[in-house]
């Protein structure tokens, strides 16, 4: 892999503005999912690193909230032109530390870098109101202000999107943050940094600390009572542990969790769209996205026909690795992934499920899950409740609308859910009725900028992007004039 910018590749944290080792000097090695062979060894902070860093974020946040919105917003800015100018950079980094198709890193730079944008003019519009008072003589004004330090755990599906679309509303809101990216790829969150610095964001504002000591670095995120807000995206897992960590310094909290996301396919769809949609939601990232399409229900009608267009059109997908010309589908994260994988493919032959397709790791590399497609599957299996984060796609049939809702809600998770159909009573009856915070109509991609992205139920609360996205890093002042 060659970079234009080989600066961009760092093997430090970015802390107070400067990029510095842990003070044990340890390091740990980031890893090619594609070949397992190591990219890089990199700074692995501890415990007291952590500390350090977060006061530096308070020191910086002080003068940082003091800014006017324009300030900020112009810094944003450059932020965001120069995560366009080196988008093939970054993308490299990405594709080499996650393994994802090139043009698809590359289309994740620029999807990370637009909440950078939108942040940048959202900051300019954290609006307050002026309330007609309760007495002649009082007047009451509302104002929104910059929670405090923030930090933010990121996972390593979407090493730069997951950050940016945190970092952008924290930092357009007037808070400093400290960013822990995953131990698998942090290499795109260094980068950020890099890239940062050069916006002119003040040292201090924005740091990126890198280890692999995930539980100990997240205790101290979580128990420090500078830290006046985390978010957090991974697994339901993980969330609900940090959820109780940060009760005790009554943190603000968003947590975008697990899902296991219902893709429906009636039987007036159109069922080549369908099918088009299906594999854009499910095969994008090897199926290792928190709202990719988990359980396909189709009507018993059109179940055969859709099952075979499916298969000849996910039999075209090209696998391999990501930095190869037409590869569509790349490796899965690591070995564990693929046992998982392999796990659930195993569970649901073994109860009577058929493999359409695929169904086994590639010849060429082991790393490497084939796009898989499983017939007669039955609620069960663990294709019905588990997450599966993998390229498989499990077809159940449903015969009528109440029984394919039941079995779609019939889950903790509250993410996403997709559908397809042309009544447009019946669109209205099941979007109402799906208990999921995002629904695609009509359409396997329903991630953007402009709209608020977020669960509920055990798939978590708070939303990123859109207007409402600021507000999870901003409290409400009251303020009574007498």
């Amino acid at each position: 892999m060659k970079l234009k910018d080989k600066s961009l590749l760092k093997d430090k944290c970015y802390v107070n503005g400067k990029w510095v080792d842990g003070h044990e000097g340890k390091t740990f090695e980031v890893t090619n999912p594609y070949d397992q062979s190591t990219i890089i060894s990199i700074a692995n902070f501890d415990k007291e690193d952590t500390r350090n860093t977060i006061l530096a974020a308070e020191k910086a946040q002080k003068e940082w909230k003091k800014t006017t919105a324009g300030e900020r917003s112009q810094i944003l800015r450059k932020w965001f032109d120069l995560m366009i100018e080196h988008k093939e950079d970054l993308g490299k980094i990405l594709t080499l530390e996650q393994g994802k198709p090139l043009p698809e890193a590359i289309g994740e730079i620029a999807y990370g870098a637009s909440f950078v944008e939108w942040f940048a003019e959202e900051a300019k519009r954290t609006y307050g109101d002026v309330i007609p008072g309760h007495q002649a003589d009082k007047r009451i004004i509302t104002i929104k202000q910059p929670v405090g330090v923030v930090a933010a755990i990121t996972p390593w599906n979407f090493p730069n999107a997951m950050i940016t679309r945190k970092v952008g509303p924290a930092l357009a809101a007037g808070c400093s943050i400290v960013v822990k990216p995953a131990k698998y790829t942090p290499l795109s969150a260094l980068a950020l940094g890099e890239l940062a610095e050069r916006a002119g964001i003040p040292k201090g504002v924005f740091n990126v600390i890198t280890s692999n000591r995930t539980s100990e670095i997240g205790q101290e995120l979580t128990e420090n009572p500078i830290i006046r807000k985390l978010s957090f995206t991974g697994s339901t897992e993980v969330g609900k542990t940090l959820i109780k960590a940060c009760a005790d310094t009554v943190k603000k909290v968003s947590m975008e969790l697990g899902g296991n996301a219902p893709f429906i396919v009636f039987a007036d769809a159109d069922i080549d769209k369908a099918v088009e949609g299906a594999i854009a939601s499910k095969y994008r990232n090897a199926g290792q996205t928190c709202v990719c399409s988990n359980r396909f229900f189709v009507h018993d009608e059109i179940y055969d026909e859709f099952t075979s267009k499916l298969k000849k059109a996910v039999s075209l997908l090209k696998v391999g690795n990501g930095f190869d010309e037409g590869v569509q589908i790349g490796p899965l994260i690591d070995k564990n992934a693929v046992k998982f994988v392999q796990g659930i493919v195993n569970d649901a032959t073994n109860k009577g499920a058929s493999i359409e397709l695929g169904g086994k790791v590639s010849s060429e590399n082991d790393q490497i899950f084939l796009p898989t497609i499983l017939s007669n599957v039955k609620k069960g299996m663990d294709v019905y409740t588990e997450e599966i984060f993998g390229p498989i796609v499990p077809i159940f049939r449903f015969q009528t609308e109440d029984e394919v809702i039941e079995m779609a809600n019939d889950t903790p998770f509250g993410l996403a859910a997709y559908f397809y159909g042309r009544d447009y009573q019946l669109v209205w009856r099941v979007a109402e009725a799906l208990e999921y915070g995002m629904v695609g109509i009509n359409t396997g991609m329903i991630s953007t900028t402009v709209a608020p992205f977020g669960g509920i139920k055990e798939s978590g609360f708070g939303k990123e992007g859109s207007k409402y996205g600021i507000d999870e890093y901003l409290e409400i002042k009251y303020m009574c004039f007498g």
